[in-house]
């Protein structure tokens, strides 16, 4: 059924009786019969179908269009909008009531494409999604995310893109919108970083405990609305994923470096002004609030974790990771230590390891699952990859260590009687319990800083193995496969660093290559370049010797 409508013009005149006479004016035409441009406005008329109910419904009208090219266009898209309903007299009735609520509301007409796409997809008319809304059913919709990505999610939708984007309709939603998140992001680390370096404490409770959004978590945030508005499109409720479009800096993971000679002197220069800046600032902050009592020296390991250092990711050289291994020997958790440093598995797989997974007498370890921390809540998974889910090779030494941490659990065993909980981790807590990631790292922290280090992340042990690997002379695959990673660029970009002495050993064969030397100079062996010597062994009749290994390693020591 095709709308029937017309246009005319009209003015506000009125009869010398005060009656309005609209489009019966004389005024609105010249003497010689065209309509005179100097007075009136054109309105155009529209009749709608009747209301669900059979109702007559009032026609649509607007006026004040200058000219009457303007005011058939815009009749003719409402007739477009009834049109989209075909011979479908609901779809009919609905458009109308869309027409009717929209001019009302807005005082302009449906997007025609937008009407067209909710009745393609059979969506309600009769109200529209709004971003926020969409982003609670598509969260509630993901039915198998792992239970720190579910939660990663959630942060970032109640943090940052529903403050900002959750009034917006679906449909509606703009580039410029989702660029103003990440302004407002920018523009809350301005005043965190203000607010911590100035003395107004009030300034500075607004504060605390908040963090600064790095490029990293910007693109992570990005990355949750795009996922979201990628089913949106899916679903045919937009057409165009505007996250997609957003433009924002390189949030690429800092190259890793080595723990050189000059970089650990120039460390230690920083560690040392950073502790002398910290306590100066504790000493105002206590004369300004004397009743906190607060201490006028930081705690020396809060100050060695967060001295600055050349990059976020440090890799120690082979000669301090022995070191950092003789410290932490006799440590209840130091096979923990030994398997991530030689293997490099990850914290959360190290932490959720389970005897069954493994086979100490054909030298293998099979990583299942892994335990995620956030907050105060641990939660056990799957690895963060599905290349993640592997079995390794384990060497002769870190075989051994394995032994004689399993002999020392069962002495806790006995010693903890009923108090202990059986629960098949390889590394617990004194009672049987699986240990908390987040325990293992203050523990790893803390031994570093005894050994006299400069310091790395735990995670960093993971950066070091690959290295380390690399030196002995194995090529990226090996480093992928050991550390199973879900590609050979991530091993290139991300899990490599070259070692001071591979790195002049290079140059010196290069350099020989090209001042016409008889040959290259040899390169010695390079398992020699990276060894790790295992620390001193215990006494033979120890508990740490019993049950060692006989069986042939599986594959190449991890250093």
């Amino acid at each position: 059924m095709i709308a029937k409508g017309s246009t005319f013009k009209t003015c506000g005149c009125r009869s010398d009786e005060g009656k309005r006479l609209g489009k019966n004016c004389p005024k609105l035409r010249r003497s010689n019969g065209r309509w005179n441009s100097a007075h009136g406005t054109w309105k155009y008329q529209l009749e709608l179908p009747p209301t669900a109910a059979g109702a007559r419904r009032s026609p649509l009208r607007k006026e004040g269009f200058t000219r009457q090219e303007d005011a058939e266009a815009e009749m003719n898209r409402a007739k477009e909008l009834l049109a989209i309903a075909g011979d479908d007299e609901t779809a009919r009735v609905q458009i109308a009531d869309l027409i009717a609520a929209t001019v009302k509301a807005t005082k302009q007409l449906p997007e025609p494409e937008e009407v067209r796409r909710k009745v393609r997809t059979g969506q309600d008319l009769s109200r529209s999604v709004t971003v926020g809304e969409y982003l609670d059913q598509w969260l509630v919709g993901r039915r198998h995310l792992r239970e720190g990505t579910r939660r990663s999610y959630a942060q970032h939708i109640r943090l940052y893109l529903n403050p900002h984007l959750g009034h917006i309709p679906l449909n509606r939603l703009r580039v410029g919108d989702v660029d103003r998140v990440f302004d407002a992001i920018d523009e809350r680390n301005q005043q965190v970083a203000r607010a911590r370096e100035t003395l107004d404490l009030k300034l500075r409770a607004k504060v605390k405990g908040q963090r600064v959004v790095g490029a990293a978590t910007k693109h992570r945030i990005r990355a949750t609305l795009r996922s979201a508005l990628a089913k949106a499109v899916r679903e045919r409720l937009i057409d165009i994923n505007v996250a997609a479009l957003v433009e924002l800096p390189s949030g690429k993971a800092p190259k890793a470096l080595v723990w050189t000679e000059e970089r650990i002197t120039q460390w230690q220069h920083d560690f040392a002004a950073h502790i002398e800046t910290m306590n100066s600032r504790r000493r105002r902050l206590s004369r300004l609030e004397p009743h906190k009592r607060i201490g006028q020296h930081i705690n020396r390991l809060d100050a060695y974790i967060g001295a600055p250092r050349p990059s976020r990711v440090m890799v120690w050289t082979p000669a301090l990771t022995r070191t950092f291994l003789e410290r932490a020997r006799g440590h209840r958790l130091y096979a923990q230590f030994h398997l991530i440093a030689f293997r490099g598995l990850r914290r959360g797989e190290s932490c959720g390891l389970r005897w069954a997974d493994l086979d100490l007498t054909s030298g293998t370890a099979t990583i299942r699952w892994q335990i995620t921390q956030i907050g105060p809540d641990t939660f056990e998974g799957k690895p963060k990859t599905d290349a993640g889910e592997a079995t390794i090779n384990l060497d002769k030494t870190t075989i051994k260590e394995l032994h004689a941490h399993k002999a020392r659990q069962n002495t806790e065993r006995l010693a903890a009687g009923a108090a202990w909980t059986e629960t098949g981790f390889v590394f617990t807590t004194p009672t049987g319990g699986p240990v908390d990631p987040n325990e293992v790292t203050e523990q790893f922290e803390q031994l570093s800083m005894e050994a006299g280090l400069p310091p790395v992340r735990l995670h960093d042990l993971r950066h070091g193995a690959a290295t380390f690997l690399l030196a002995a002379g194995y090529d990226l695959k090996v480093v992928q496969e050991t550390l199973r990673l879900s590609s050979l660029a991530i091993a290139a970009d991300i899990y490599t660093s070259v070692l001071p002495q591979l790195a002049r050993q290079s140059a010196e064969d290069a350099a020989a290559v090209v001042l016409g030397a008889h040959s290259p100079r040899r390169r010695p062996p390079r398992a020699k370049v990276t060894e790790i010597p295992a620390p001193p062994a215990p006494e033979r009749g120890t508990a740490e010797d019993e049950g060692e290994a006989t069986g042939p390693a599986a594959a190449a020591n991890a250093s």
